[in-house]
């Protein structure tokens, strides 16, 4: 587990102008091999890359000796831009993906997002290359078509709360039924869509599928 990690709070260059960011990086001298950046829910909602779902995520990543990036889309914070309905936002996570593997080369990318930022980023994830693994929260398929997943064999890890009023538990469960590659789904009990009072489930699930995920590293 990670004692203590570097903070660098920056802009990057997205397509809109830049976005606000933060990257953790591992202190102790763990090389893994994945980097991840975490996508946040809705901006129009209030969503931020402070939203305690993705906060938690990160530091479940974080733990695991994973660098991690979480960045305002834009429009949101002090990130440059207005909000595009989940179109434009792609170029945001790709723009994020390309600072990763120039700070970490050698590293394959795994991207996270929570609700909207389900959406936006495990699509870009499943059509980039050097993303080998994705995880969805709370993925909002009662309003939004996840379809695109039924091409992509990428293992995925998907933890959705039972009383989750986004995204019907049925509706998910017959979505990942029909998805390509090694596919996981956590329900987390009585967790409302923010995983109220379940964060801590929340951590188990990530830390226990990167531990199958990645078995030969020092998990």
């Amino acid at each position: 587990m990670t004692a203590t990690h570097d903070t660098r709070n920056f802009f990057l260059e997205g397509p809109a102008g830049r976005l606000e960011a933060i990257l953790w990086t591992p202190s102790v001298a763990v090389r893994l091999p994945l980097a991840a950046v975490v996508c946040h829910p809705h901006p129009l909602f209030g969503g931020t890359m402070h939203n305690k779902v993705v906060y938690q995520a990160a530091k479940s990543l974080d733990a695991l000796g994973i660098p991690v990036l979480r960045f305002n889309f834009r429009g949101a914070g002090l990130s440059a831009g207005e909000h595009d309905r989940g179109v434009g936002e792609r170029g945001d996570v790709l723009a994020a993906l390309n600072f990763l593997a120039a700070e970490f080369p050698d590293m394959a990318l795994l991207v996270a997002g929570f609700s909207f930022g389900s959406l936006v980023g495990l699509r870009v994830g499943c059509e980039d290359a050097r993303v080998s693994h994705l995880i969805g929260l709370g993925i909002p398929v009662n309003s939004s078509d996840f379809s695109f997943l039924r091409q992509c064999d990428k293992p995925k890890l998907f933890v959705h709360g039972s009383d989750d009023k986004f995204g019907a538990t049925e509706k998910v469960r017959a979505l990942v039924a029909l998805l390509p590659g090694s596919n996981q789904l956590v329900v987390v009990e009585s967790a409302d869509h923010f995983f109220a009072g379940k964060l801590d489930q929340l951590d188990r699930a990530i830390s226990s599928w990167l531990s199958k995920e990645l078995p030969h590293s020092s998990l």
